[in-house]
């Protein structure tokens, strides 16, 4: 081999290790996110602040973040080296969330929060864009599941551990005097901080991946008309496909947002019992769904069809229109409980099947922006749109707080059927896509190689 060639074993060991440091940070950032959400009387108390000021830290600072940085982060990782923004994203994510504890007003704490919204919009577009150049096309569905179990793993612990992180903080205050001066909350906004310091440390030990297909000239980094021309091209695609997005954004997000609530309003669970619950729930069911749906592609597959990923996410969604219609119906708290789990299921199902559709057929020289496209579509209109048509909905139509579950019926599953059209509807253009894949006709005609293939790329100088 030439001393200027440098090799990529695909589905090798070190493709594992990268990808269990991709799901860290992943579940990292939604930990790190919503632990927010668990301070809320505290935080204000502090500082004191109205519930309208909290609720701009929790939700406009973040998403105003996320939406600025999103593009610009898709951008750099088709043009830059990702080790280092990942490196970097992670690095200020975890020192703005314990600057979090260290604010003393609103304005100290709002721009902590617009620092960790920031930075955390990196990780998915890198994750995108680096992990199927580690795996086969055979491994890959594989490898985007376990990815996208960093949601669950995030959104699970964060409601489990979160609680027993506000009670270590409270234990040290007392053991070290030294800190007698932070509050229970703040001291628990540096304890979360500090795993995401010692990820980017790992981090260190990660080389930059060859980018896919670099030994040609046509792996050159797409110019922004380039990006765009591609997406007018195959618009009814990448449209039906953002589409769904903001559907998914609303179901993923108005579930853990006041499904929780209608616990505690309509069947007077504890607010404590509620937490471990569904964060169990949470962890359980939708680490099964999300593992679940390479197998379910795979088996229609099998079976002769060529968009079994995007068929078999279609099959999801049906399952979650069905369950959001029954929410109001539950007449005891285990029916509801039971409820929920099959919901977080069918969500988390389709996560990595449509990540790895998009991927299939979006060149590898823009895969960083479609991707940040795609979560920042589910951000926006699931933090935007999704809790507060809830809220609007159980005031404003059904005019009473015990309305949630009908609420939430009538919300989530709207959006499960929307997103089922254009799910349904986008099966021929995904078909034709890859068969455009399969011809050589997109931008990256080089065959992708099997497991254990090591594509040779030539080192930069």
């Amino acid at each position: 081999m030439n001393r200027d060639e440098r090799p990529t074993v695909l589905d090798s060991a070190g493709s594992w290790y990268v990808l269990i440091l991709l799901t860290t940070s992943y579940a990292l950032a939604y930990v790190d996110r919503q632990l927010l959400n668990l301070l809320v009387d505290p935080v204000k108390r502090t500082l004191d602040i109205s519930d309208t000021q909290f609720s701009f830290i929790q939700g406009f600072a973040f998403i105003s973040a996320y939406i600025a940085a999103a593009p610009l982060f898709g951008r750099l990782v088709d043009v830059t080296n990702r080790r280092n923004i990942l490196l970097g994203g992670v690095t200020v994510w975890s020192l703005c969330t314990a600057l979090c504890g260290m604010a003393d007003n609103f304005w100290e704490l709002a721009i902590a929060r617009f620092g960790v919204g920031v930075s955390e919009a990196c990780v998915y577009p890198v994750a995108m864009s680096v992990i199927p150049e580690l795996f086969s096309t055979r491994r890959l569905p594989r490898a985007l599941s376990l990815f996208a179990l960093g949601t669950q793993i995030g959104g699970g612990f964060s409601l489990l551990a979160g609680g027993a992180v506000i009670t270590f903080a409270a234990s040290v205050i007392l053991l070290i005097p030294a800190l007698s001066s932070l509050e229970t909350w703040q001291l628990s906004f540096v304890l979360v901080g500090l795993p995401g310091l010692l990820l980017s440390a790992f981090l260190l030990s990660v080389r930059e991946p060859p980018r896919m297909a670099s030994a040609t000239k046509k792996a050159r980094p797409f110019t922004l008309r380039e990006c765009a021309a591609k997406l007018h091209r195959s618009r009814a695609f990448y449209g039906r496909l953002y589409l769904y997005a903001a559907c998914s954004g609303i179901v993923f997000l108005c579930i853990p947002a006041w499904y929780p609530t209608y616990l505690i309003r309509v069947f007077g669970m504890p607010a404590a019992t509620v937490g471990w619950q569904v964060g169990a729930i949470t962890l359980l069911f939708g680490g099964v769904g999300t593992l679940a749906g390479p197998w379910v592609a795979g088996m229609l597959t099998r079976r002769g069809y060529a968009d079994g990923a995007l068929r078999a996410a279609c099959c999801a969604v049906v399952g979650s229109f069905s369950l959001c219609l029954a929410i109001p119906f539950a007449q005891t708290p285990i029916v509801a409980l039971a409820i929920i789990g099959g919901i977080i299921f069918c969500c988390g199902l389709p996560t990595s099947l449509i990540a790895f559709s998009l991927q299939r057929v979006t060149p590898g020289a823009m895969r960083g922006m479609t991707a940040s496209l795609y979560t920042l579509t589910v951000q926006v209109v699931g933090y935007g749109v999704g809790p507060t048509a809830v809220a609007l909905v159980t005031e404003k139509v059904f005019g009473g707080p015990m309305m949630v579950g009908h609420s939430l019926q009538v919300v989530c599953s709207t959006a499960a059927f929307v997103g089922f059209c254009a799910l349904i509807t986008n099966l021929r253009h995904f078909r034709e896509l890859l068969a455009e894949v399969e011809s050589g006709v997109p931008a990256e005609p080089e065959a992708e190689p099997e497991a254990g293939v090591i594509r040779v790329v030539p080192a930069k100088a």
